[in-house]
């Protein structure tokens, strides 16, 4: 059996820190905690379930911090967590059948979950390099956004981390590291610059957003699922600072390939808002058939009950009550506790006397 070391960096992470480490079991080999300057009783909880603690100058580089914490470790392979991040117990049966036999895994990709709905149900994901093979290869680049350039053979397992945040996010943080390195005159790569893009977006800065991802999308260089994204970040920079040619920038999208859900969704609202319903039934339908892929970032509202919500409104806007109502129900199939299928639910009893519960509706939607 492969031995696995775990590596964090941490700070004043009291509040998270044990409910985190708790949820590893007895998975790791070795713990390493990298600590960036806690003021509070983060080592004093870390120091619970290891004594390898470290204390780390924090340089404004993520990815420094963490080839720190991976120096350190002297397992086979490394897996990196976050103080917020949770190993959910299906997740952990999985890792430790997978830690008895890798099947000579460079690289282990597992889907991250950041977004949840009202019954605790992932609502937004992607796949990152979560386990790695110790070697001259292992090694973080970007002192922001970092990443792992996955190398050699790489595996793809569906066994979720959670990303359970707790306290604030300092939402300016990840802009100052950039606009640190830019004032030093670094020349962000392509992966970077939609980052970069990202950043200003998040932190209201829409026209130099626009601009950024403007220019990123004329690159060559850039990852498809980064010019898919970034095409609908434009839009929202466009639509966010009133300008027009947010439709016009959602439609360049198709030019990389065939659209995903999510775009189908931004497609769909453009035309639901300007009271174009037909046209928005064709892109939220759309959204319910479009291919989908784990590459990326993934939003599952997208692909069920986001445009199943949103084509009951087109319908009824349409006078298809009874279509109006099925997409309703099949809307509360994937998400039954959601309030804006509740409240739709209740309005057809009341209005329009239709009700059917879940187990009798297979009526279909298309």
């Amino acid at each position: 059996m492969s031995k696995w070391s775990l590596c964090m960096i941490v700070k004043d992470e009291e509040t998270v820190l044990r409910r985190c480490l708790e949820s590893t079991g007895s998975l790791f080999d070795e713990i390493i905690i990298a600590d960036t300057g806690s003021s509070d009783l983060t080592k004093e909880i870390a120091s619970l379930f290891t004594d390898r603690i470290f204390d780390c100058d924090w340089q404004d580089d993520f990815a420094a911090a963490r080839n720190f914490a991976f120096a350190k470790a002297t397992g086979d392979y490394i897996m990196w967590l976050d103080a917020d991040d949770v190993i959910p117990p299906g997740t952990l049966k999985a890792l430790e059948k997978k830690k008895t036999d890798t099947n000579g895994a460079d690289v282990i990709m597992l889907p991250y979950e950041t977004a949840f709905d009202e019954d605790g149900k992932a609502t937004f994901s992607f796949y990152r390099e979560r386990i790695i093979k110790r070697s001259p290869q292992c090694v973080w680049v970007g002192a922001v956004h970092e990443v792992i350039v996955p190398f050699g053979n790489i595996t793809k397992l569906n066994a979720p981390i959670k990303h359970l945040k707790e306290k604030g996010y300092d939402g300016a943080r990840n802009l100052r590291i950039y606009e640190k390195l830019l004032s030093r005159g670094e020349i962000l790569d392509a992966r970077h610059m939609y980052y970069y893009g990202r950043e200003l977006l998040a932190n209201g800065r829409y026209s130099e957003a626009e601009a950024v991802f403007s220019e990123f999308l004329a690159r060559d260089d850039g990852w498809i699922e980064n010019k898919l994204d970034a095409a609908r970040q434009l839009a929202f920079c466009r639509r966010a600072a009133g300008k027009p040619g947010e439709l016009d920038a959602l439609l360049s999208a198709l030019s990389y390939g065939a659209p995903r859900a999510e775009l189908c969704c931004d497609i769909g609202r453009c035309f639901y808002e300007r009271s174009e319903l037909n046209a928005a039934v064709f892109w939220y339908r759309s959204a319910l058939t479009a291919g989908t892929s784990d590459e990326g970032f993934i939003s599952e509202e997208c692909k069920g009950f986001l445009p199943c919500i949103m084509l009951c409104l087109c319908c009824y806007g349409l006078e298809d009550i009874k279509k109006s109502f099925l997409y309703n129900e099949a809307a509360g199939a994937f998400r039954p506790r959601s309030p804006f299928y509740l409240k739709n639910k209740q309005f057809f009893r009341d209005v329009h006397g239709l009700y059917v519960s879940h187990d009798e509706h297979n009526a279909d939607t298309k």
